[in-house]
């Protein structure tokens, strides 16, 4: 990744982050129907507010010797310990994680840093192998024993010197089992609650990462998606996530639904420190050192010249249409002219997704079990079925999961009827957004991430509609 292009997902990031209504992000939980602010995050042993504090900052305090990185993942295994209990956003943190934090420390001491991650404190989601760690993706299928590796992205956190602070709890594989789903929900974590408002829905699937963020419970998170996953927890929880295109961050490792769409993406309470993480993950430490994260897009003037669509998606109700009303003036404000766009092919991408994630789910689940030791570990989707059906402890929310019985009957990837739609699904998603970029002569597409956060029902289900999500997450393949 060039400067430039460093520079550009900044620019994008900060367009998100307006619609997405960042603020000083909540350290503590409020009660169910609550909407009072809680206390922020500040950290007084450290000097620091942690709900507001950036990876720079960090690292200039640890070179000035005025902050350990075993400081520091004290404070937030505290928080952890303190606060996590109410919203289980924290699956299990790692035992290793002050061992890792003082060999960080070592490097400051000594100069030999590696880079902007170094001596940071990073939560995982629970569908990232990890070689030390159980990796469940939330279901008691895969719990008996961790991975044999890790995960080719939790290698490069590890080379970056980050410090691994845990798994977060998620939506139970990715929210693929269920024709109704409760986002949030896994056999294993249970539920994970909004921060802001504890009877709301965090959405998902990346749930725990982002409620986890929102409470100030890590620095940086990572989570995954397929179609909306980072993107709508990010937007529930009032952070910032970011999803790449197909190909900057490696999928081994992470249990997928479709190799297709899949990617893991970071997430933070700010632009910056997303960027910087991305830059990692996407092994492009040199950019996240370059000083092209100085970009002041979301100054007076700093986004003069850009041409934004607005996507508004009226579907999503008058709260987020005022939302959206106030983007375009904060847009505006900000330099940028402003056009009202949408997208095309909308209907036809709908109908055609869900029925080649089936075909694709079924052929990667197949592929990801396989990889997995344990004796009571399902080696394929059959098998991981009967496993749901045969375990009480996995229907104490929901118990369907037509999506893998639907998964299980699907055509193969290799019938040719699969393969002439999910090449009109690619072409359609990409057609969307080029046609709408060059028709408006755009530099991006804002559009809203999420409705209003939904109460939490696990008779009812999710109640979501988030139809931007899809165009990107079709059109971005590598």
């Amino acid at each position: 990744m060039k400067k430039r292009s460093v520079a550009t997902l900044i620019a994008a990031l900060a367009v998100g982050s307006v619609l997405a209504g960042i603020s000083d992000v909540s350290a503590g939980a409020a009660e169910p129907g609550d909407h009072r602010p809680s206390p922020v995050g500040a950290a007084p042993e450290l000097g620091v507010d942690l709900d507001t504090v950036t990876i720079p900052e960090l690292q200039d305090r640890m070179a000035e010797g005025e902050l350990t990185s075993s400081a520091l993942t004290d404070a937030y295994l505290r928080r952890i310990k303190a606060i996590d209990p109410t919203i289980h956003a924290v699956l299990r943190t790692d035992p290793t994680a002050r061992r890792q934090a003082a060999a960080s420390d070592a490097r400051h001491r000594h100069g030999h840093t590696r880079g902007p991650l170094d001596g940071i404190p990073v939560l995982l989601k629970d569908n990232v192998d990890t070689r030390d760690l159980p990796t469940t993706a939330g279901s008691l299928a895969l719990a008996e024993r961790p991975p044999d590796a890790d995960a080719a992205l939790v290698t490069r956190l590890r080379d970056a010197g980050a410090v691994i602070l845990g798994k977060t709890n998620l939506s139970e594989w990715a929210n693929f089992r269920a024709a109704k789903p409760t986002s949030g929900w896994s056999a294993v974590g249970g539920q994970t609650h909004n921060p802001y408002v504890l009877d709301r829905n965090p959405c998902g699937s990346s749930a725990g990462s982002a409620a986890a963020l929102a409470a100030s419970l890590s620095q940086v998170a990572i989570g995954t998606e397929t179609d909306g996953s980072i993107v709508c927890p990010a937007g529930m929880n009032g952070v910032v996530g970011h999803k790449p295109s197909l190909g900057p961050v490696s999928g081994k490792g992470v249990v997928p639904i479709s190799a297709e769409q899949d990617t893991a993406g970071p997430m933070a309470r700010n632009v910056t420190d997303a960027a910087l993480t991305f830059a990692v993950l996407s092994g492009d430490r040199d950019a996240a050192r370059s000083g092209a994260l100085s970009g002041d897009f979301t100054h007076p003037g700093g986004l003069r010249g850009k041409r934004i669509g607005l996507w508004r998606l009226p579907s999503l109700g008058a709260e987020v249409d005022a939302v959206m009303t106030r983007t375009a003036r904060t847009l505006r404000n900000a330099g940028a002219e402003v056009v009202e766009v949408t997208p095309p092919y909308q209907k036809r991408i709908g109908e055609l997704e869900f029925p080649a994630l089936l075909s694709e789910f079924h052929r990667d689940i197949d592929a990801y079990l396989a990889t997995r030791e344990g004796e009571r570990t399902p080696r394929n989707l059959a098998e991981l079925i009967e496993f749901n059906r045969t375990h009480p402890a996995e229907q104490t929310c929901f118990a369907g999961q037509e999506l893998f019985e639907q998964s299980l009957a699907a055509p193969p990837t290799t019938d040719p009827e699969y393969r002439a739609m999910r090449a009109e699904l690619t072409d359609l998603a990409k057609r969307s957004i080029d046609e709408t970029m060059a028709a408006h002569r755009l530099d991006a597409i804002a559009s809203p991430t999420n409705p209003p956060a939904w109460t939490t029902d696990c008779a009812r289900g999710d109640n979501d509609i988030i139809p931007s999500s899809t165009p990107a997450a079709l059109s971005l393949i590598h």
